[in-house]
C-alpha cells in the first residue's frame, strides 16, 4: 500500500498565527463556523479547528 503524499506544503508557526487571528476576528464579527461547535465558543479555539479540519475559507499564496 502506497502512502499518501500531500501536495500542500507546512505552514510556518507565522502564517498559521496570521491565518487563526484573521479567521477569529471574522467568527467575532458573526461569521457562521464551518464545523460542529462544541464545548468551546471562544473564536480562536473554532478557527484552530477548522484549520485541523481542513475548512478554512483562507488561502496562503507563497512568496515567490
Amino acid at each position: 500500500m502506497a502512502a499518501k503524499k500531500s501536495n500542500e506544503r507546512k505552514l510556518t508557526r507565522f502564517e498559521k498565527a496570521r491565518i487563526l487571528g484573521a479567521r477569529a476576528i471574522q467568527l467575532s464579527m458573526g461569521a457562521k463556523p464551518k464545523v460542529e461547535i462544541g464545548d468551546s465558543l471562544d473564536p480562536i479555539d473554532i478557527a484552530a479547528l477548522e484549520l485541523e479540519e481542513g475548512v478554512l475559507p483562507l488561502d496562503v499564496k507563497p512568496k515567490n
